[in-house]
């Protein structure tokens, strides 16, 4: 089978140093986003990033929030939002009501109580999706969990861990953690590489830096990529809800409004900051292949392509430390309309590619030192919503 060509995985890779958690930069230089046309041929376009934009308001929704990470809405529009330290909350227009029943997060580093979202067909099961570090499983520390549970009278209610990555790890590191459904009620979820590039990303025997799909129950869809594989005798314990691999430490997922598409971005180390288009069975390449440099300035690899690995569509030089990822899908945005919205953890401002097909053509602030953008979604409204962390929620309108 074709897509099972290029994972033949476990590859030796080079030995190099761990990185630190995403360290924060405070130089202030220009960006450089490239655009890649083919996997083969990338092509450079240096395009400056712009903060000429005056013709939107910011307005606060919720206030004095602390790490605001996951927003989702329920159908009679109420805003459910995730606090990292192990909150959740209804915001139901006027004031924050918190929801009980959370489970006991792992709270270290970037892990904590992660993402939230709820069913596509909330008004009919009302469950509701979480995603977090609890130390439940085999070894010391934690690991990215995603459990679903009924929300009822803001009560959660017959909770039950869908996903439970292996082993855990004291290191604090690439937790992941996003949502995302597609258009047939699948759920993609990311956990990150917990800071061990060198083993887990390549491996699919190994849980962490990979992307997976799950049927909303938590059973395997038939046609995941590597459902066949796991049924030979020489590939037992291959991790079936592997949808994609070779991934860093994904923070920004969703799925396009129009083609369906599941694309996200993740973070690089030093530069490499990635927007990729995710593919059934494709290797993202991680830690083999790369543009960005450890922290220290020496590299780790040598290549930026190889045969069987993704190309991103685009990357960031230096990194903007990117989380929150949205794509406006609103004509009231008039020429936003169709745009890609990044939140920049680094720099502090939203970032706004404009887009022609999967290429970049030019990129704009907005919200420009607002604060630390911890994530960005549109609403039922179709507005945008941002989340700045010691700050809160806020909603962004032309």
């Amino acid at each position: 089978m074709k897509v099972f060509t290029s994972i033949m995985l476990l590859i030796a890779l080079s030995s190099c140093k761990e990185q630190p958690q995403e360290k924060e930069l405070v130089e202030a230089a220009t960006t450089t986003i490239t655009a890649i046309t083919s996997s083969n041929a990338p092509q450079v376009d240096n395009i400056p990033l712009i903060n000429d934009q005056e013709d939107y308001t910011i307005t606060p929704i919720v206030e004095n929030l602390n790490i605001p990470w996951g927003m989702a809405w329920l159908p009679n529009k109420d805003l459910i939002y995730t606090e990292k330290e192990g909150q959740l909350y209804r915001f139901n227009g006027s004031k924050s009501l918190e929801i009980k029943g959370v489970p006991e997060v792992y709270l270290r580093g970037q892990g904590g109580l992660l993402d939230v979202t709820i069913h596509p067909q909330f008004d009919k099961n009302n469950f509701i999706y979480i995603s977090y570090a609890s130390q439940i499983g085999v070894g010391d520390g934690g690991n990215t969990t995603i459990a679903r549970a009924v929300l009822k009278d803001d009560q959660l209610e017959n909770l039950e861990v869908l996903y439970k990555a292996m082993p855990n790890s004291k290191k604090g590191q690439h937790f992941g953690s996003r949502f995302t459904w597609d258009q047939e009620g699948h759920l993609y979820f990311s956990i990150g590489d917990r800071g061990n590039r060198d083993v887990n990303p390549q491996d699919i025997y190994r849980d962490c830096g990979k992307i997976y799909r799950i049927n909303d129950d938590g059973s395997i869809p038939e046609d995941n990529p590597f459902v066949q594989v796991a049924k030979t005798i020489d590939t037992i314990g291959v991790k079936t809800a592997i949808y994609s691999y070779g991934n860093r430490n994904v923070q920004g997922m969703t799925t396009h409004p129009v083609t369906g598409k599941i694309i996200a971005h993740e973070h690089g180390p030093q530069g490499g900051d990635e927007i990729n288009i995710i593919e059934s069975g494709k290797n993202y390449g991680w830690p083999v292949i790369s543009y960005g440099i450890n922290y220290s300035g020496s590299t780790f690899t040598e290549i930026t392509e190889k045969d069987g690995m993704e190309q991103p569509i685009y990357y960031w030089t230096p990194s903007i430390a990117p989380s929150g990822f949205a794509i406006i899908n609103n004509e009231a945005y008039k020429d936003w309309n169709g745009n890609f919205l990044v939140g920049s953890l680094k720099f502090q401002y939203l970032e706004m590619l404009h887009m022609n097909g999967n290429r970049v053509t030019k990129r704009e602030k907005i919200a420009d030192k607002l604060g630390r953008m911890r994530n960005v979604k549109i609403g039922p409204d179709g507005l945008v919503y941002i989340a700045v962390e010691g700050k809160g929620i806020f909603k962004i309108e032309r």
